[in-house]
């Protein structure tokens, strides 16, 4: 049997096949192209100039975790990054976490993948890894070649952080349009870190919040608006060049760039007590359509100069669109990979809901330091969230080809 197996693969037997060959002869087709075209349309490249998950067109689910080195062992951590590296491409394909891991297994053998996804396609799974602040201290000899914004986020204004869930030495970001293959994906690399790394914190998503694509249609909120209509797309080559990707650096880091988390928790109750008047004005934008106010379409430029017969501003100055603005930001622009999440109810019954909110910029200190520093002064919507987490984290650029590696460069200049 072949070292590569794929997911769906090992569960066909001959009795399998037989049928799937007769069902197939029934309706005139083959079952084998049908597999093939599925896998090709569900397999989202994984090497590249920049990793996979962050101009890829975002997927509808999401698992974030976030791990503690607990081994002071440079080797551990490099053997460590190599072997997610491994997994992970074979997992993107579709294919077993690790190989031969359901060949010969004996019963008194673990095998090498913990099974949920084995009858699954690939789902455009992408995993993507970082690295925190905390991983350049002085335990792995990578202080030297630490990226030079590479810092805990600052306490903005009405932050109301929990450590348990903040920061961490590394990050895994794995989105699928299945959520039990995006679950897999951290399992099993969770699994094979143990006695190097343990999960610090992690969360859910759901019904991705922002559109990557100009395919994509933009996605709601769980507060009922259409979120990050003006978002950075994969086809804004120049933006991306200029405010996402890090570039001319002479460093391992150059390609890559920062990921921003933050966990925003929605005060639903209190929102769905407003009047339709007052939540648009604290978006600027019309719930239905997601046009500005005032405008007729959803991709209508802000009119930020018009002003209504009273001389009020038909986006209000605290409107959350405007302060967001890239117009009123000197044309700053982040690109949003946010999902929706729901995490049951707290001990007040209350739902305990909100945006799992992924900012990616070249520069946090240029661009999403200086835009949140403003939200967080004068943006009406914080009566109705709470931030609760912060973490930032340097993603390393793509990976050339199979031999390649998260980390190899970072590890090379430091050697």
């Amino acid at each position: 049997m072949s070292q590569r197996v794929s997911r769906r693969g090992f569960i066909t037997g001959a009795s399998a096949l037989a049928g799937a060959v007769a069902g197939a002869a029934a309706i005139g087709t083959s079952a084998c192209s049908t597999e093939e075209k599925q896998s090709k349309d569900h397999v989202v490249d994984f090497h590249g100039a920049h990793q996979a998950g962050i101009t890829t067109k975002q997927q509808d689910r999401l698992h974030f975790a976030a791990f503690d080195v607990i081994s002071d062992s440079r080797e551990d951590l490099a053997d460590l990054l190599q072997t997610w590296t491994e997994m992970a491409r074979r997992m993107s394909k579709g294919e077993l976490a690790e190989p031969g891991a359901m060949e010969e297994v004996g019963q008194a053998s673990v095998p090498g993948d913990s099974g949920e996804a084995y009858d699954l396609p690939a789902s455009n799974l992408t995993i993507t890894v970082g690295f925190g602040p905390s991983l350049f201290d002085q335990r792995f000899g990578l202080a030297s070649a630490k990226p030079k914004e590479l810092k805990d986020l600052p306490h903005f204004a009405g932050d109301m952080t929990r450590a348990e869930i903040s920061r961490g030495d590394l990050c895994i970001q794995a989105c699928a349009d299945d959520p039990q293959v995006a679950v897999h994906a951290v399992r099993n690399l969770a699994r094979v870190g143990t006695g190097v790394v343990e999960v610090r914190w992690s969360q859910l998503g759901f019904g991705h919040a922002s559109a990557t694509t100009k395919g994509q249609q933009t996605p709601r909120n769980l507060f009922g608006f259409k979120d990050g209509t003006n978002n950075v797309k994969a086809e804004d080559q120049d933006v991306l060049d200029q405010y996402i990707w890090v570039n001319n650096t002479n460093s391992w880091f150059d390609g890559g760039t920062y990921l921003i988390a933050r966990r925003i928790r929605m005060l639903i109750e209190n929102w769905d007590r407003q009047v339709l008047r007052e939540q648009e004005a604290t978006f600027g934008r019309e719930k239905r359509t997601g046009a500005p106010l005032g405008a007729e379409d959803e991709f209508d430029a802000l009119p930020l100069d018009a002003s209504d017969e009273q001389g009020n501003p038909l986006v209000p100055l605290d409107a959350h669109s405007r302060l967001a603005s890239p117009v009123e930001n000197s044309g700053h622009h982040m690109l949003r990979r946010a999902y929706n999440f729901t995490d049951g109810s707290d001990g007040f019954g209350h739902l305990d809901a909100g945006l799992f909110f992924i900012a990616i910029v070249a520069s946090p200190e240029k661009t999403f330091i200086p835009i949140q520093s403003k939200l967080a002064k004068k943006d009406k919507l914080n009566e109705y969230v709470r931030y609760e987490s912060s973490s930032i984290f340097a993603l390393p650029p793509g990976l050339k080809d199979e031999n390649d590696w998260w980390g190899r460069t970072l590890f090379e200049q430091t050697a």
